[in-house]
């Protein structure tokens, strides 16, 4: 984690004004011109003792009460004994079922279902094996699929999901002598479909994946258009869902959900399988409905949402992106402690981006990387019930893992939490200095002030299975790291720049290219479209670990651009979040699946 702090403050070169071509930046800077009035004004009653002059979001209100969190209803024990019975007999026939399925094909549409479902975290041992064995004897399971573009395709995207070698060569059988793609197997369109989603697992430079991308997604587009993706078992819906999302970017607790119901008619899935999963998320919504009432009390104890108004309040929202980065039943210690970092994370963003004057802000910067609780006194009052709240849950945290472990991950919280909030002041200085970096200087700093580092540490400390030694080699995840957050911070700034503009907010990643190549909107928000598809690349070539703890790690870095592509993809589903983001926390933690 050493390496981070170097990238938190670098060299601002201030461009050039450059005559602007297009009405959207026009206003831009005449919002920021209006900014630099604010600013004049703030200087200067400050000088004469006058409470400064400071900006308002106004923000959505939080939907959700405490009274509302605790008045959540679950199952009775006795229903819950009821339920984990059967589940414990369903777990066992589908642990027969991973046994019997002895054709390739067969094991690899099994998989593929327990993942869609949700509940192949029961069974990561069995699933290793098999998937182990298959790579193996790779060479002999190719010639085995040769004809099977559906089987093959699954082959592919299961292993390189877990981080095995396997060369985009595989699908070279599919191509005539012109190099065209072939759609052979039983069923053409679930063959594309499975084409499809493998080709977005490709790395950078593998041409022959991003053919299948184009080939596939051009095919399914054009049968979807002609009506002939028939509506039996749910197909028409998979495909159309595909095409909005991509499975490798999709949430995953979300997308169980809607796999479960939307393939209910679907007679290539087990019937077993379907209701092992219902009573299983059923099961595990219960757990999570008694997560966010013990949230719920800590946050409303705490009051900084009632004595600072000025931020945004999203304690549901931020279960959210816990539940996005980690759903499987026995992370919950990572859950708890991620949303209440992000709980925090909102707060400092929204103290740097709108409340704070630059004044206070030098300070607060300066106090927080020092951790110094003797300098509280510099600071005004909403600042020191912020550093200090945080201090709090830093030590606290850091003594639960030292009890329990005998590890002190104290330092190495500390010294992310510093680096965002370096990062936090770097940006407000572009603001109140009236500067645009270029595109690849914002990156430099915006992949730390996004969040993504401080949630990956956090994550990493609160792992169940850390040791000392992965404590210690935690710096060597730096690239992997880097790319997952830098994809957060471009997935957060072409859904939120928009309105976080309109308050008259930092330049973000669209504005920063605009105003270095001196394009329009449209055109920078493609070049960034691009660069979304070019750190997915290289994310999906960092994933090759296969030790335990790494496989933890390994998925959530992977979930927090798929948390980040829920909350973002139609705009600002965090701001704004009485709509998708509404439905799907009713949908993931309030409503049980009927049985």
């Amino acid at each position: 984690m050493a390496t981070m702090s170097s990238i938190c403050a670098p060299m601002i070169s201030v461009l050039p004004r450059r005559p602007m071509i297009v009405a959207a930046f026009q206003q831009y800077c005449s919002r920021r011109t209006f900014r630099r009035t604010l600013q004049v004004r703030s200087c200067s009653s400050a000088t004469s003792h006058v409470a400064p002059l400071r900006r308002l979001a106004n923000y959505h209100p939080n939907i959700w009460t405490d009274e509302h969190v605790q008045s959540l209803t679950s199952t009775s024990k006795v229903q819950r004994e009821e339920e984990r019975e059967r589940i414990n007999v369903l777990k066992e026939q589908t642990r027969n079922l991973i046994r019997e399925k002895q054709q390739v094909a067969e094991q690899l549409q099994l998989i593929d279902h327990l993942q869609q479902l949700g509940v192949a975290y029961h069974f990561k041992d069995e699933i290793a094996d098999v998937l182990s064995r298959l790579h193996a004897s790779l060479d002999h399971v190719r010639w085995e699929l040769k004809d099977d573009l559906h089987a093959t395709a699954l082959l592919f995207r299961l292993l390189r999901a877990k981080g095995f070698s396997v060369s985009q060569d595989l699908f070279e059988t599919f191509r005539d002598e012109k190099g065209n793609f072939e759609a052979r197997c039983e069923n053409p369109i679930r063959g594309l479909l499975s084409l499809y989603e493998a080709s977005y697992y490709e790395k950078e430079g593998e041409s022959v994946l991003k053919e299948a991308m184009d080939f596939a997604t051009e095919q399914l587009k054009a049968l979807m258009e002609e009506g002939s993706v028939p509506e039996a078992g749910g197909l028409r819906e998979q495909v159309a869902h595909a095409l909005q999302i991509p499975l490798n970017w999709r949430l995953e607790r979300v997308h169980h959900r809607w796999f479960i119901e939307a393939c209910s008619g679907d007679n290539t899935i087990d019937p077993l399988l379907l209701e092992f999963a219902k009573h299983d998320f059923n099961l595990v919504q219960d757990m999570y409905k008694s997560e966010l009432k013990e949230l719920s009390k800590w946050w409303s104890e705490l009051g900084l949402s009632e004595k600072l108004p000025f931020f945004r309040d999203r304690l549901f929202e931020n279960y959210l992106w816990a539940v996005g980065f980690t759903y499987e039943p026995d992370n919950w210690r990572c859950r708890l402690n991620e949303t209440k970092a992000i709980c925090f994370i909102t707060l400092i963003d929204d103290i740097y981006d709108v409340y704070g004057t630059l004044d206070e802000l030098q300070i607060f910067t300066d106090v927080v990387n020092r951790w110094d609780l003797t300098a509280m006194d510099k600071l005004p009052e909403y600042m020191r019930l912020c550093f200090f709240a945080l201090f709090n849950f830093v030590h606290d945290e850091g003594y639960r893992v030292m009890k329990e472990k005998g590890l002190d991950i104290v330092p190495d919280l500390k010294r992310t939490w510093g680096d965002l909030w370096t990062a936090d002041f770097e940006e407000a200085k572009w603001f109140h200095h009236d500067q645009t970096p270029k595109l690849e200087e914002y990156l430099e700093n915006a992949w730390v002030s996004i969040s993504g580092p401080t949630i990956l540490v956090n994550a990493y400390c609160m792992g169940k299975d850390l040791t000392g030694e992965a404590l210690k080699s935690f710096p060597s995840y730096y690239q992997i790291t880097r790319f997952s957050s830098r994809l957060f911070r471009l997935i957060d700034d072409m859904g939120t720049s928009t309105d976080e503009l309109e308050r008259g907010d930092v330049a973000k990643c669209i504005q920063c290219y605009m105003h270095e190549k001196g394009v329009s909107e449209e055109v920078a928000r493609s070049e960034i479209r691009e660069l979304i598809k070019k750190h997915w690349r290289a994310l999906n070539a960092s994933l090759s670990w296969d030790s335990p703890f790494q496989e933890y790690f390994k998925n959530i870095v992977v979930n927090v651009p798929r948390t980040a592509y829920f909350f973002y993809q139609d705009g600002d589903g965090y701001g704004k979040p009485d709509g998708e983001t509404k439905s799907q926390i009713i949908s993931i933690v309030f409503e049980p699946i009927q049985i």
